[in-house]
Formats: C-alpha cells, sequence, structure tokens
C-alpha cells in the first residue's frame, strides 16, 4: 500500500468494515475495526435518540480513542500498513447532529482535549453512496436496532461528513461514488478501489 495508516470512512452501511477486512486480509494490514457492538446504549439510542445520545456518543468517543492510542503503545511490525473502518472526528460529527447544545458543547471540550494526542491517517477514503443504498445495505445486514433508522437521518449524517471534510487541511480526502460499485461482491469493483487507495493523492479533497 502506499500511505502507512489508511482510514475508510462512509455513513452506516456504505460497507466500511467489509473493505477494511479485504484489505486487511489480502495486503498484510492491521485492521482497527468498531466496536459497536459492544457500546450498550446503541439500541437505546435509537429507540430513543434524544434520552441517549450523549452516552452513546461519550462511549464511542471513549472506545475509538482506546483503539488508535494502541497504534502507539502496541505496534505491530509485522503489518505493512493498518486500516481503521473509522476516523476519530466521525465522533464530532455524529455528536454535533445528535447532541443538544449544552451536551454538545460539553462534548466539543472533551474532543478538543483527546484528539491531539492521536495518530491522524495519511488518506482518508470517504465511501458516498445515495440514502437508498445504504438503507438497503442496513436491511440486508438485518440487525434489529439499526432497521429504525430514517433515510433523512443518514441523509443529514452524509451530508455532515462532506461539510467537515470541507473544513480539514493538510489531509488527504478521495470522496469515491460507490453507487456502480459493489466490492463485497465483484473482485473487479474491489480493484478498483484498490488502485484508488495505491494512487498518490496531493492534499485535499479528491473526487472520484
Amino acid at each position: 500500500m502506499e500511505y502507512r495508516f489508511i482510514t475508510i470512512e462512509g455513513c452506516i452501511g456504505a460497507g466500511k468494515t467489509t473493505l477494511v477486512q479485504k484489505l486487511a486480509a489480502d495486503y498484510n494490514g492491521r485492521a482497527i475495526l468498531e466496536q459497536f457492538e459492544d457500546n450498550p446504549f446503541l439500541p437505546l439510542f435509537y429507540a430513543d435518540p434524544q434520552r441517549h445520545a450523549f452516552p452513546v456518543e461519550l462511549y464511542f468517543m471513549a472506545e475509538r480513542f482506546q483503539q488508535l492510542k494502541a497504534l502507539h503503545s502496541e505496534p505491530d511490525i509485522f503489518k505493512s500498513f493498518t486500516v481503521s473502518d473509522f476516523l476519530f472526528q466521525k465522533s464530532l460529527i455524529f455528536a454535533m447532529n445528535n447532541l443538544q447544545d449544552a451536551e454538545a458543547r460539553l462534548y466539543r471540550m472533551l474532543f478538543d482535549i483527546i484528539y491531539p494526542n492521536l495518530p491522524k491517517p495519511d488518506l482518508i477514503l470517504y465511501l458516498y453512496a445515495p440514502v437508498d443504498k445504504l438503507m438497503a445495505n442496513i436491511r440486508k445486514r438485518g440487525r434489529d436496532y439499526e432497521q429504525q433508522i430514517q433515510p433523512a437521518y443518514l441523509q443529514n449524517i452524509q451530508q455532515a461528513y462532506l461539510d467537515h471534510f470541507k473544513m480539514l487541511t493538510n489531509t488527504r480526502i478521495v470522496l469515491l461514488d460507490t453507487s456502480r460499485l459493489d466490492f463485497a461482491e465483484r473482485r473487479e469493483d474491489y480493484l478498483e478501489v484498490v488502485s484508488v487507495l495505491n494512487a498518490k493523492h496531493q492534499t485535499g479533497i479528491t473526487y472520484l
């Protein structure tokens, strides 16, 4: 791989984890996967977002911090690169979308304390997919608590990602339209994504 630390991002149902697992297996990479199923507040959040937004987002931020911090404290010299299925700023993106004003301010304070101490990816690949495709993927994988997600929520989150990327500086970001791709099932599509990751990209946002 061209880069030592790659982050695969995307909205819920974009296929982040599937792609990370394939890349790590095929190219001797260290996979860092979000442990969303460990979050005890997640089913409660989908049932009652306003009541449970703060604990669900706080738990996610703490767990993401621990996972990324391990890149420094527990290096793996036998892996050629690291690939994660989440960006730490994801914590802030979701929190600003889900929290009330006072909670959002407190969350931002905590985020600003933690974030500078974490490793930053050399490349961010964002898997852009239309909301109807995201909804179909969510239905297909069949997690009970996710079936309550509404299209408007996905649209808001996806837009929040795009707005956030516009504010990042000194970062390589590739926005890949996956509308026509099925990298989970079609090898030619998967290899197309690999070629994107192996290309040299300039700092800033590249649209593909």
